[in-house]
């Protein structure tokens, strides 16, 4: 019993037109289904439906974060669990969203739309099974492979990283505390990675970036240089954090949402120790090489 890894993310824009344009040829996802007022992209190398949906809105921001759970029993009892906590949660019947099956939605302590599910329609990758390449020769763009995490904003962080681990089975893989001992930011995994969600300190329901996993750090540097051919605007980076140990870029797509790619860091073996970062050495936990952290890096959408 238990959820997996991060399914999918959800966000708002508003023109569908130009995020399908950059997140297919800048990105190089491929779009997978579209309706009136949604686009549905996944990574070349995933085989759900989606890793990612944008639903047209005139505020950008954070539409829903999604979890894969193992079997379909495990709903109802993340649904207990949940309502136990004090939130309620509300169910989705199979058929009524778009490339997936029954779930549960709830709130949670953060103030973000989050969503469990079973059963994702499978659509295949763009590699077969049997005998593949290593990487398809067709592609264009970044071209991520995969949705890699999320990072949010709370007000109370502890709170937020408490729920995660004691109703959904989370582990915390890395902390910042500040002076006084209060966690700041905390890492939590369930994908056997540094994190598939993260929550740092700031407004309620905000949406920090979300990120993409790259193989190597050529392919890292390979990003930035189409992001630089693009026009793309780069927040920081390609430099490398202290928590996780990852090499990353942070940049905005068109409509101001911050992404993420993102590669290397560690893996974190069940019986993986939490490490903790100390706020006379923020500056290094968040971005190692620079050691501080810039003015723009705060911003996110709520």
């Amino acid at each position: 019993m238990g959820i997996l890894r991060l399914g999918h993310v959800g966000i708002t824009a508003p023109d569908l037109e130009l995020a399908a344009a950059y997140y297919t040829q800048v990105m190089g996802m491929d779009l997978v289904e579209q309706t009136e007022d949604r686009l549905f992209l996944k990574c070349w190398d995933e085989r759900d439906h989606h890793s990612l949906s944008i639903r047209h809105d005139t505020r950008v921001g954070l539409d829903r974060i999604t979890f894969k759970c193992e079997h379909a029993d495990d709903l109802a009892t993340f649904e207990s669990r949940i309502e136990g906590a004090g939130y309620g949660v509300g169910r989705v019947a199979d058929g009524e969203e778009i490339g997936q099956g029954e779930s549960i939605r709830f709130e949670s302590p953060s103030g973000h739309p989050m969503e469990i599910v079973a059963d994702v329609h499978k659509v295949g990758g763009r590699l077969p099974l049997t005998n593949p390449l290593p990487y398809p020769g067709d592609l264009i763009g970044i071209a991520p492979p995969r949705l890699d995490h999320v990072l949010v904003t709370c007000e109370e962080v502890p709170e937020a990283a408490r729920f995660m681990m004691d109703v959904l089975d989370f582990r915390l893989t890395e902390q910042l505390l500040d002076g006084q001992g209060h966690q700041v930011i905390a890492f939590l995994e369930r994908g056997h990675k540094p994190h598939d969600i993260a929550f740092v300190q700031g407004p309620n329901g905000g949406l920090h970036h979300f990120s993409f996993w790259l193989d190597d750090w050529d392919h890292v540097r390979r990003a930035a240089d189409i992001l630089a051919f693009n026009g793309i605007s780069v927040d920081v980076g390609p430099t490398r954090h202290g928590i996780t140990r990852g090499n990353t870029i942070y940049f905005f797509d068109p409509m101001g949402t911050r992404n993420e790619v993102f590669t290397g860091g560690y893996r974190p073996d069940p019986d993986f120790p939490t490490i903790t970062w100390t706020d006379d050495n923020a500056g290094s936990a968040i971005f190692y090489y620079e050691g501080e952290v810039n003015a723009r890096f705060s911003n996110v959408h709520t």
